[in-house]
């Protein structure tokens, strides 16, 4: 244990400038984390880099610290332009970089969709320092801002570079690249590899040096994982059960359509539990709200599809709860990391039914190990059952009549305004007991 500690270099034996480690002590960095310790003294000799580290390990700052301060050394507009593949990662990853630079000057703009293009132009007619921004909304500002181009920036950055490679990304991605100067630094970071990440680094990086600061798929240590199995019909009692047990916790439910995250959302609050739902069919603006919301303690359970299992940083997340088994296991790794981030210890709970077994069966072998079972008496689980079934028809019959699965432009925030206005006055409720009430 000695001998390791003596090994962890300090931000300053790095190569870090004194402004730099300044600002991460602000931040409350007061050593490097291995990912940013392995990573940042080939980013300062100028290399091409993969890095492959858990999500909560610091991957943003292994790559915001050295852009920053090869940006002091030749500061000028347009120097870096970061690639996310979620709105809400985008504006994280500023955000950070603000805080970074801030002692410095340092001026960021963010081109995500969902938000006004107009102002986004404006932003880049101030000719910040930093881009950070999802692949779509670059590509229409590139193609339709007066003014605006690429061909200056030194340093790209593919953040979550597995889901970026996918076919949603590949068409604006091949754009880009041909829009910005084949002379800069490129880093890929990624919680999972995946063969796309290989295939991407031939065509676009030069002798990349690749970091392993985690195996392949791996989750952190301090990470209880444990899984239930259970007959479908009473997911909705044990999702109650484990969220009543562990009450003081924030919590994160993953879900797999839209839809099912309005409908927990106003179960859970008509059974006095503060959860709002967060999911691609909700406009931007809602979804930060609810992200606020979440941060600020207001709501303690965020219910989500798999938009907010990517590189959300929110610190205190006790528990993660998967409702819905990921059809696609390596989606299984990012869920799990929003808990037990930064060497803080977190639980996962996965609730598996006979229709989900194939897909769990898969998680284990990614995972590499068998978990163990999630402790609970079946009988006093469906001591809730009544409770919850009248809840959920409550929650069904308010979906339907606010047009429940209407499919239209900015769909979804019907239901989001519904668990504010229904529902919200409800919170005062208490805590749920689980037993049945005598008549």
């Amino acid at each position: 244990m000695e001998e390791s500690k003596e090994e962890m270099k300090s931000f300053k034996e790095l190569g870090v400038c004194d402004q730099l480690i300044e600002a991460c002590n602000n931040l409350g960095w007061k050593t490097p984390s291995k990912i940013q310790a392995e990573a940042m003294p080939h980013a300062f000799e100028g290399k091409d880099l993969i890095g492959l580290a858990q999500t909560g390990s610091g991957k943003t700052g292994a790559f915001a610290i050295p852009i920053l301060q090869a940006l002091l050394d030749a500061p000028h507009a347009f120097f870096a332009c970061i690639l996310s593949p979620t709105r809400e990662l985008a504006i994280q990853i500023a955000e950070q970089f603000e805080a970074l630079g801030s002692g410095i000057g340092v001026k960021c703009a963010v081109l995500v969709g969902g938000i006004d293009q107009v102002q986004q132009s404006i932003a880049l007619g101030k000719r910040p320092h930093i881009v950070v921004a999802t692949p779509g909304r670059l590509l229409d500002h590139l193609s339709n801002t007066k003014g605006f181009s690429l061909r200056t920036i030194k340093y790209l950055v593919l953040d979550e570079a597995d889901r970026l490679l996918n076919e949603d990304f590949e068409k604006a991605l091949d754009q880009i690249l041909n829009a910005i100067p084949r002379e800069r630094r490129t880093y890929l970071f990624s919680a999972t590899m995946t063969k796309k990440v290989k295939k991407l680094q031939r065509a676009c990086l030069r002798n990349p040096v690749k970091i392993e600061a985690a195996s392949k798929y791996s989750t952190v240590d301090t990470l209880k994982q444990q899984f239930r199995f259970i007959p479908a019909k009473y997911k909705d009692c044990y999702l109650i059960y484990i969220l009543t047990e562990m009450s003081g916790s924030t919590s994160m439910v993953f879900t797999r359509t839209c839809d099912a995250t309005r409908l927990l959302a106003l179960m859970l609050r008509n059974l006095g539990l503060r959860a709002i739902p967060i999911s691609g069919q909700m406009t931007q603006s809602k979804r930060l709200g609810a992200l606020n919301k979440f941060k600020a303690g207001e709501c303690n359970i965020l219910i989500c599809t798999d938009v907010a299992s990517r590189g959300l940083d929110i610190p205190s997340v006790d528990m993660v709860i998967n409702y819905d088994i990921p059809t696609n296991s390596k989606d299984y790794i990012h869920r799990v990391g929003r808990t037990a981030r930064a060497g803080r210890s977190g639980v996962a709970i996965s609730l598996v039914n006979q229709y989900e077994l194939e897909w769990y069966i898969q998680i284990e072998k990614l995972i590499g190990k068998k978990l163990p079972e999630y402790p609970a008496e079946e009988e006093e689980v469906l001591l809730l059952l009544e409770r919850v079934s009248e809840a959920k028809r409550i929650s069904l019959m308010k979906i339907k009549e606010t047009g429940g699965k209407r499919k239209h432009r900015g769909g979804g925030d019907d239901g989001d305004e519904e668990v504010e206005r229904y529902l919200g006055a409800k919170n005062g409720k208490g805590k749920l007991s689980k037993k049945p009430k005598r008549k």
